[in-house]
């Protein structure tokens, strides 16, 4: 019986290759656009592989530059969240010492005088070395000082009297409805006096709220200072 065989084309893989490799001979440089047609599709895939790596490493780069960022933030992130996480824990019990530390501010300020009050203010020191039998060497109101939010008044002070009345006298300004502290206390007996009298010398300072023209003056007085001090500085 007869067998029929069939015609299968071959392939020689040898030859393929000598023709391929052949192309890449003797390939001009400069006249990239007349090489065969494997050069070609090689060259642009290796250049559309270069363009991939590149790119992937720079975002790489760019990735690892802003993890570096990240990370050197989050100490300090986490210790504000820690901090903040406190105060919200401990948020009505800040509220409460708030209320308490504005309670005694008020307190503080309505012991203030204003500027209408200080003549009293003066008048009170006064009756109070007076009624104290207390002579007054001196008594000289200086320059007001003016602060951010007060204003504070020097008064020079010299009386002579009994020791008890002395001690007497300082304990009333103390005990003043107003601030009024006592400095530079110098207390020393009168020179050639035998009658027992003391003399004191002390720089009374008391203080008196600033209104809301006085504030507000004080304020463009520091901002026009610290314009002044930056155009120096450029």
């Amino acid at each position: 019986m007869a067998t029929s065989k069939s015609n299968t084309p071959s392939i020689d893989v040898a030859a393929a290759l000598r023709r391929g490799a052949a192309q890449f001979r003797d390939l001009n440089p400069k006249e990239p656009g007349q090489w065969p047609i494997l050069p070609k599709i090689a060259s642009c895939i290796a250049v559309s592989i270069g363009v991939v790596v590149l790119g992937w490493f720079a975002v790489l780069s760019d990735a690892d530059q802003s993890l570096e960022a990240a990370r050197a933030k989050e100490p300090k992130l986490k210790a504000d969240y820690r901090s903040k996480l406190t105060q919200a824990v401990n948020l009505n019990e800040l509220k409460k010492q708030k209320e308490q530390v504005q309670e005694y501010v008020t307190q503080l300020e309505k012991q203030l005088p204003g500027k209408a009050e200080m003549d009293a203010l003066l008048s009170d020191i006064n009756q109070a070395g007076i009624g104290r039998g207390l002579q007054f060497e001196l008594f000289r109101p200086g320059q007001v000082v003016v602060k951010d939010y007060y204003a504070e008044l020097p008064i020079a002070i010299k009386v002579s009297g009994r020791y008890h009345d002395v001690g007497s006298f300082v304990a009333d300004v103390a005990n003043l409805s107003r601030i009024v502290t006592l400095h530079d206390l110098v207390i020393a007996p009168p020179p050639k006096d035998t009658s027992g009298t003391l003399m004191m010398q002390a720089t009374a300072r008391t203080y008196r709220y600033l209104d809301a023209a006085e504030v507000a003056e004080v304020k463009r007085a520091a901002a026009a200072a610290k314009s002044k001090q930056k155009g120096k500085k450029s």
